[in-house]
């Protein structure tokens, strides 16, 4: 009976992580929509969002980190096959071509252990 009650929380604290992960991502993908949004208001328009939208990103993190998550942005990084995220349009180049992660899609989500939740990306060739 001990084993049952024991299993059951496991699954329910799967559940409950899964679902922070969901989140986690969500609130991530919501940040890149507020940030090309804040990118199209004036400045003075602009500052008054700024503090409440880096409060959110911080309040995330630090709701992540209480559960050993953390997110992964591999922007700007040179792109290698072994990274834990799928790109959506590697068969637009050359095996020769010099690729970076252009755009996150989805991000990584990883713990301690490791990858928990595999990201998407966007490739662009590097300019020689």
């Amino acid at each position: 009976m001990l084993v049952i009650v024991h299993e059951e929380l496991s699954e329910k604290e799967h559940d409950l992580r899964s679902s922070l992960v969901d989140m986690a991502v969500e609130a991530w993908r919501f940040g890149k929509v507020v940030d090309r949004m804040m990118a199209k208001l004036d400045a003075g328009e602009k500052g008054r969002y700024v503090n409440q939208f880096r409060w959110f990103l911080k309040k995330t993190e630090e709701t992540l980190g209480r559960s050993g998550l953390r997110i992964v942005n591999l922007e700007g990084h040179p792109f290698d096959p072994g990274f834990a995220a799928s790109p959506l349009n590697l068969e637009d180049f050359g095996p020769d071509d010099a690729l970076f992660v252009d755009q996150m899609i989805e991000p990584v989500i990883m713990d301690d252990a490791g990858i928990v939740r595999t990201g998407t990306v966007m490739l662009r060739r590097r300019d020689s």
